[in-house]
C-alpha cells in the first residue's frame, strides 16, 4: 500500500472515531409538554406530514435525543430534525425508531436468558416469598428455570431489575447527534406518517319544489398513528398525489373505540398547490388519539338543482332477436346541480360521499338516497344517483327484428323495432329521459317521439308522462357492424 493510500485511510479512520457514539450516552427526553407547535398536514391516501416543533436542552459535543409521542406509524425514513432557533448548531449522526412499546409479554420477552425474581404468597398465612428464576421462553407462555426445576405458567408475581433500553412506553425517535455549544433551542422534527386520514361528507336538502339544494360540507378526521397532535395547525391537500406503494410494519395495534367529535367553524380557507387544492383550518384544532373528527368545510344555500328521471337501456338487443326485454324496469333517480359561483356555490369540492335529504308533510328530513362525488373543480357540475323511482316504471320489449343483406363483405345490417310503455303511478307529470346505447353505425328509421343524437352511441328522449297515466314510445332502428 502507497504511503498516500496509508494517509487516506487513516484520515478517515480518525474521522469515524471523532463521531463514535458511546453505549452509555446519558438520553436527553423530550415529551408532549416541550412541543412549542405542531402542524398536520392530511393527504387522501393515509398520509400525512408532520412538522413537530419543541424546546429541548443539549449539552455540547454527542447528544442522545429521545422524542417521545411520535406516530406510531411513522415512516423513519423520512425524519427530518433541524434547529430553528440554532441553525445548523449541530449535525445528526444516528436515528432509530423504537416502536417496541412495553407491555407485560413484551418485558417478558426481553428478558429471555436472563434472571428475575419469582415472588408467591402464602394464601394460608400471608407472607411472601422469593426466589430467582431463569426466563427460558416466553413463546405461547412461560418457561422458567427455578433452581434445578423446569416450571411452566407464571407461578407468582415477576419482578424485574429494569426496563430494556430498546422497550418504550411510547413510540419514540431517538437522534443521535453532535451540538456544538450547549444552548435551549427549538427543534423541528418533520415526518411523512400513515395512521391519519380525512375524506369530506356531505349533507344537502333537497327543497320542497326539488329545485335547490342547501349544502353543508364537513371535513372528517381519523387517527389511528398512536399519540395526540394538540392544538395543531392542520391543512388538508385534495387531489391524486403519487406515492411509492411499500408496506411499512404495523407496530402499534389500533383500538376500535374511537371518539366521534363535531367541531362547527367558519370554514376552510381554500388555495391552489401544484395540481391539488390545499384546504387550512383558520384556528387550531387538537386531534386526539384513536379519535374521529368532524370539521366544517363549507357551507351553501339555495344552490339551483335539476332533477332528472333516466331509463338507461342496453346495447346488446340490436344485433339478435330478444322479445320481451323486462317489466316494470326502474327509472334512476338523478339529482345534479352546478358547482359555480352563480350557483351560490364555486368552490373545489374534494371526493367524498353526500347524502341527500328532503322534509316530509310534517316537515321532518327524511333520507332519500347517496352518492359518491369524485374531486370536483369550480366550474363542474356535480351529478347524483340517488336511487331508483317507486312510482315510475317502464315495460320493453322488441316488436321486430330482421337481418338485411349484407352491404358490404365482412359488415352486417340489422333493422329491428321497439315499443317502451312509460307509467307514472304518481298525482302529477313527470319527464323520463330514455337513453338508449346504439352500437355501430346506426340510424333511427322512424319514432313517434323526436330523439337526439347524445353521443355517437347513444340515443335519447324526453318523454312526458301525464299524472297516473302512460306514454308510449316507439322506434325503428337501422345498424351496421
Amino acid at each position: 500500500m502507497s504511503a498516500r493510500h496509508i494517509l487516506i485511510t487513516s484520515a478517515i479512520l480518525s474521522a469515524f472515531s471523532t463521531v463514535a457514539i458511546p453505549a452509555e450516552l446519558n438520553e436527553i427526553h423530550s415529551t408532549l409538554n416541550d412541543q412549542q407547535t405542531v402542524a398536520v398536514t392530511i393527504y387522501n391516501n393515509n398520509l400525512a406530514l408532520v412538522k413537530d416543533q419543541r424546546k429541548v436542552n443539549l449539552n455540547s459535543g454527542l447528544n442522545s435525543l429521545a422524542l417521545r409521542d411520535v406516530s406510531a406509524q411513522i415512516r423513519p425514513e423520512t425524519a427530518l430534525l433541524r434547529s430553528l432557533s440554532h441553525d445548523g448548531s449541530f449535525t445528526t449522526l444516528e436515528q432509530n425508531f423504537d416502536f417496541d412499546l412495553l407491555t407485560p409479554q413484551k418485558l417478558l420477552e426481553k428478558y429471555v436468558g436472563k434472571n428475575v425474581s419469582i415472588v408467591r404468597v402464602n394464601p394460608a398465612t400471608g407472607a411472601e416469598t422469593s426466589e430467582q428464576a431463569v426466563v427460558l421462553s416466553a413463546n405461547n407462555g412461560v418457561v422458567l428455570k427455578i433452581g434445578n426445576r423446569i416450571e411452566t405458567g407464571i407461578p407468582g408475581r415477576i419482578i424485574y431489575d429494569d426496563v430494556p433500553d430498546n422497550l418504550r412506553d411510547r413510540p419514540t425517535l431517538v437522534t443521535k447527534l453532535n451540538n456544538k455549544t450547549a444552548s435551549m433551542q427549538t427543534v423541528e422534527l418533520s415526518y411523512l406518517t400513515g395512521g391519519l386520514g380525512w375524506r369530506a361528507d356531505y349533507v344537502a336538502e333537497l327543497s320542497p319544489k326539488e329545485d335547490s339544494i342547501d349544502l353543508s360540507g364537513w371535513v372528517t378526521l381519523t387517527n389511528t398513528s398512536g399519540t395526540s397532535y394538540n392544538n395543531a395547525k392542520l391543512q388538508l391537500v385534495a387531489g391524486d398525489v403519487n406515492t411509492v406503494r411499500e408496506s411499512y410494519p404495523r407496530p402499534v395495534a389500533i383500538r376500535k373505540n374511537m371518539a366521534m367529535i363535531a367541531e362547527d367553524s367558519a370554514g376552510m380557507a381554500e388555495e391552489s398547490l401544484l395540481e391539488y387544492h390545499l384546504y387550512s383550518l383558520e384556528r387550531p384544532t387538537t386531534i386526539a388519539e384513536n379519535q374521529t373528527k368532524q370539521v366544517a368545510l363549507l357551507s351553501a344555500s339555495n344552490i339551483p338543482a335539476r332533477k332528472e328521471l333516466v331509463l338507461r337501456g342496453a346495447d346488446y338487443y340490436y344485433g339478435a332477436s330478444y322479445g320481451d326485454l323486462g317489466q316494470k324496469m326502474k327509472v334512476g333517480t338523478f339529482i345534479e346541480f352546478d358547482n359555480k359561483e352563480a350557483a351560490k356555490l364555486g368552490m373545489p369540492l374534494p371526493k367524498g360521499i353526500m347524502r341527500v335529504y328532503k322534509k316530509d308533510s310534517q316537515g321532518n328530513a327524511q333520507f332519500v338516497g347517496e352518492d359518491k362525488i369524485d374531486h370536483t373543480p369550480k366550474n363542474e357540475t356535480v351529478r347524483l344517483k340517488l336511487g331508483d323511482s317507486f312510482d315510475v316504471t317502464a315495460d320493453k320489449k322488441q316488436t321486430d327484428f330482421k337481418a338485411l343483406p349484407r352491404p358490404v363483405k365482412g359488415n352486417s345490417l340489422f333493422e329491428s323495432a321497439y315499443e317502451i310503455v312509460l307509467k307514472n303511478a304518481k298525482k302529477e307529470r313527470v319527464t323520463v329521459v330514455v337513453q338508449e346505447p346504439i352500437p355501430g353505425d346506426w340510424k333511427i328509421l322512424k319514432e313517434n317521439h323526436i330523439s337526439q343524437k347524445a353521443t355517437s352511441n347513444t340515443a335519447a328522449w324526453k318523454i312526458e308522462i301525464p299524472a297516473e297515466s302512460k306514454t308510449i314510445l316507439n322506434y325503428r332502428v337501422q345498424v351496421k357492424y
